[in-house]
């Protein structure tokens, strides 16, 4: 699953994006260049010619740091870093460090921050499309809980629409086309629109049938914690993988009588084996009730 590629978008505020490019193309060893669009976009180019995003987001609410207060600042304090392709093996370490700078240099996430993750869509097809809104819609709830998705958020990353996975298993769609027409059936808008109502769950294939040809799942809430950060990436892709590698996924609802233990058993079962995911699996389950060794309570 490591071998996938992936992107990430990571919103932030407490800096204004101009230090926060003089940050990153420190720590990169980049050059900055200021696009002057929309969205005020700093880029930054690294020796290897890959490319950093510092760009505005209108859905972050700007504050800055005042003394130990948090107070309501300028646009210039909306960031939402936006990485080139990356893979976790080469790219992780480099990612981890450069959030610890932003983060030393005074960056913090609020509740109205989000980070979403693309992953590439080139080996889907349409089973493993559906295995996919199958797996979100089967762990909605649990995820929802264990990644504490702010109420301020909800409208941006929606769980599963249900009637939307209820036709995906009682057609079961054989084209992608097919499977398109499914995911906008409903809206009026068009669907070459960029902020296109659809993409506002937790799983995301707007992307998908449009442009970059990506999975996105915006489910989480941003940090600037490197190693929260990493959980998340890695539960991406093994979510991705799962969905390209099995058989068939349902969307049923498993009955959950202790969640630690239930996501714990979960997330070995999809790749977080062994030492390495161990700061993964506690940082995925630290929300969640329950035990994580014991299913039951020990007589």
């Amino acid at each position: 699953m490591f071998t996938s590629r992936f992107g990430i978008e990571i919103e932030f505020t407490g800096i204004t994006r101009n230090e926060a490019a003089k940050v990153a193309a420190d720590y990169l060893g980049g050059t900055v260049t200021q696009t002057g669009d929309y969205y005020d976009t700093k880029k930054v180019t690294t020796p290897d010619g890959r490319v950093w995003k510092l760009m505005s987001d209108s859905s972050i609410s700007c504050q800055k740091k005042q003394g130990r207060q948090k107070v309501a600042s300028t646009r210039e304090y909306s960031v939402e870093l936006v990485s080139p392709i990356l893979t976790y093996r080469e790219d992780i370490e480099t990612l981890q460090e450069l959030v610890r700078q932003l983060r030393h240099a005074g960056g913090f996430a609020n509740n109205s921050c989000g980070i979403h993750i693309h992953l590439d869509g080139s080996d889907h097809t349409p089973r493993s499309i559906r295995n996919f809104v199958n797996i979100i819609a089967s762990k909605n709830d649990l995820f929802y809980k264990a990644l504490q998705i702010a109420p301020e958020r909800m409208s941006y990353c929606k769980k599963m629409d249900s009637l939307l996975v209820e036709k995906l298993n009682r057609n079961k769609p054989k084209t992608m086309e097919a499977i398109e027409s499914l995911w906008y059936e409903g809206y009026s808008e068009s669907t070459s629109r960029h902020y296109h109502s659809s993409r506002y769950h937790f799983l995301n294939l707007h992307s998908f049938f449009t442009g970059n040809h990506t999975v996105e799942l915006r489910g989480f809430n941003s940090e600037l914690h490197a190693g929260k950060i990493r959980s998340y990436i890695v539960l991406a892709l093994a979510l991705n993988r799962q969905a390209l590698t099995q058989k068939c996924a349902s969307a049923k609802k498993p009955q959950v009588e202790n969640e630690k233990f239930a996501m714990r058993t979960y997330l070995n079962r999809i790749g977080f084996i062994g030492e390495e995911f161990a700061n993964c699996r506690e940082h995925l389950t630290a929300h969640l009730d329950g035990s994580a060794a014991w299913r039951f309570r020990a007589a």
